[in-house]
C-alpha cells in the first residue's frame, strides 16, 4: 500500500487529507510539525510527503530542505500544499527540493494526479 506522510498543524486540514487519501486507498502517516515530520520520514520511509508551509517551530520550507538533503530521505518526493500562493513561494518551495507545489484548498483529483506523477 502506498504510504503518504502528511505534515500539517491544522486539525481540519488533516481531517480533509485523511478523508481524501483514505478513500483512494492510501496509508496515511500524520505529523503536526516539521520536526516530527522529518523524524517520521526517516522512520517510515513514505512514498510521498505532503507538506504544509506555515507551522510552528520548523516551517515547511525548512522541513522540505532538511528532508530533501538528508541521505536517508532525499529519495522521497515532497509536495508542498499551502495557502501561500505567490509565485515567489512556489519558486522558493521548489528551490528547497519540493517536486510540486499546490495551494489550499486542494482539489482531490489534482492531488491524486500529483501524487502519482511524483512517484513515477
Amino acid at each position: 500500500m502506498t504510504k503518504i506522510l502528511v505534515i500539517d498543524d491544522s486539525p481540519s486540514e488533516m481531517a480533509k487529507f485523511r478523508e481524501m487519501l483514505g478513500k483512494n486507498n492510501l496509508e496515511i502517516i500524520e505529523a503536526t510539525n516539521g520536526e516530527q515530520g522529518c523524524q517520521l520520514a526517516i522512520e517510515h520511509q513514505p512514498d510521498v510527503i505532503l507538506m504544509d508551509v506555515v507551522m510552528p517551530e520548523m516551517n515547511g520550507f525548512q522541513a522540505t530542505r532538511k528532508i530533501t538533503r538528508d541521505k536517508q530521505t532525499a529519495h522521497i518526493p515532497v509536495v508542498i500544499i499551502s495557502t501561500k500562493n505567490q509565485e515567489t513561494d512556489r519558486v522558493w518551495g521548489k528551490r528547497q527540493g519540493a517536486k510540486d507545489y499546490l495551494t489550499k484548498p486542494v482539489d482531490e483529483q489534482e492531488l491524486m494526479q500529483v501524487i502519482h506523477s511524483v512517484m513515477e
